[in-house]
């Protein structure tokens, strides 16, 4: 599951499945619009898919990293309307650029992955650090706070879930907190993200410029993005390529396999109450 036009998905549309239904699985990482609560207590596992999506999401948040720091969409306009490089002007290069990735899961750590061909370096926030071992393998370092992260990062790369704790994360305070002329890569959620404070933080200059492949109120993009040069817009493009389309209906079928022959699936979410 994980269509736009049936969402949310809730006891008001799954609830005459139960007490049938034994796991409901999504071909998503992501899984706020489903609610895992009501599943819990109705005894229904749920499950996301955790490496399908994981590589060509982490491939749009580097494109868009590249984008907003180059200033690609622009410099792209100019050239398809004949004006070459009239107005433009140097742009920074992500060699040497701190990224900061609020969120060191699957994704987040493709991401330092790719970031280090670039020459970028990369500090981290979550609450549960890696270990030693892992930070030195990946060459990373960890920021006791969403604030030393901002604070230090001259570009930020969110990869964190939506949930109660992590809505609205980023709002007036924080962009206070970042660099005057940083960069915001959004490829998690787009509630994570305040957008009024976001579209502060673009006019003031405080944020350079935006690239976002998630929103608020998806499919509809605030008006502001659309029209803005400071924004880099994909409508919600991360996860979607033909190889991940197809793996990760497997991975949702192999979850389905491995709970009939193990009683647990693969990755479950939740662990219902029986």
């Amino acid at each position: 599951m994980g269509t736009i036009p049936y969402e949310p998905y809730d006891e008001a549309l799954l609830g005459p499945l139960t007490p049938h239904v034994q796991l409901i699985a999504s071909a998503s990482a992501g899984y706020n619009e489903f609610d895992v609560p009501w599943m819990t207590s109705s005894g229904i596992w749920f499950t996301n898919t955790l490496h399908s999506v994981s590589g060509p999401t982490a491939d749009m948040a580097i494109f868009l990293i590249l984008a907003v720091v180059r200033n690609t969409s622009v410099a792209e306009r100019q050239a398809r309307e004949g004006k070459w490089k009239e107005g433009l002007t140097p742009t920074p290069d992500p060699k040497g650029k701190v990224l900061g990735v609020v969120g060191m899961g699957a994704i987040g750590k493709l991401v330092t992955g790719k970031a280090g061909v670039f020459g970028m370096g990369v500090v981290y926030f979550q609450r549960r650090r890696l270990s030693e071992e892992e930070e030195r393998g990946l060459g990373v370092r960890w920021c006791g706070s969403l604030e030393e992260l901002l604070r230090c990062s001259d570009i930020v790369s969110l990869h964190t879930p939506l949930n109660d704790e992590t809505k609205g994360m980023i709002s007036h305070s924080e962009f206070e907190m970042m660099k005057d002329g940083s960069f915001l890569v959004n490829t998690a959620r787009g509630a994570i993200v305040d957008e009024h404070a976001m579209i502060a933080a673009l006019e003031s200059g405080k944020l350079k410029r935006a690239g976002l492949d998630v929103f608020v109120d998806e499919p509809g993009i605030n008006r502001f993005f659309m029209e803005s040069d400071k924004v880099v817009l994909q409508p919600h493009m991360g996860g979607l390529t033909e190889e991940a389309f197809a793996a990760s209906e497997r991975e949702c079928l192999e979850n389905v396999r491995a709970l009939f022959e193990k009683g647990v699936p693969n990755s479950p979410v939740n662990r219902p109450e029986r």
